[in-house]
């Protein structure tokens, strides 16, 4: 991770990596906690393999309708290890200039004696671009998503 261009986060997850997976791999899995609440997120396209498309919607919760959310698509997908993405080509592998900033986004799971090691590292063309994510609220948003993936896993693996 370079300090200057890139952001991260790390979270043990108390659940089996398999759960932790499958809560990105299933669309209607993702779709519960993949933007803050009390946003809400729609999955158009979750095609999990490289070149495949990966398309969200949003809407803010309180009746709005849903309007573009993440245009991207996967890069690198090793099953059960890592998920890697980028929202500077689209789903449809146009390039694109998403706001508020381009980004190239690697998550990986990793067996953990309490469960599973769920790192996210986003990498930024310049100084400028992780500075303005950071500053856009990134560890709020991405630390609040990873904890609704927590909680979910971590509720479901109780049961």
């Amino acid at each position: 991770m370079n300090p200057d261009l890139d952001l991260g986060l790390e979270r043990i997850i108390r659940a089996p990596r398999t759960a932790v997976w499958n809560a990105w791999a299933d669309p209607s899995r993702l779709e519960r906690w993949w933007v803050p609440a009390p946003s809400r997120c729609r999955v158009d396209r979750l095609d999990l393999r490289p070149g495949g498309a990966f398309v969200t919607q949003l809407s803010d919760g309180g009746g709005a309708a849903f309007g573009p959310h993440l245009d991207a698509c996967f890069l690198a997908v090793d099953e059960l290890e890592r998920i890697v993405f980028t929202n500077a080509v689209d789903g449809a592998w146009r390039p694109a200039d998403p706001a508020p900033v381009a980004m190239t986004a690697e998550i990986t799971f990793a067996d953990h004696p309490d469960g599973t090691d769920y790192r996210l590292v986003v990498r930024h063309g310049d100084p400028e671009s992780r500075a303005r994510h950071d500053k856009l609220g990134f560890a709020d948003g991405w630390g609040t998503v990873t904890g609704q993936l927590a909680a979910l896993i971590e509720r479901e693996a109780a049961r």
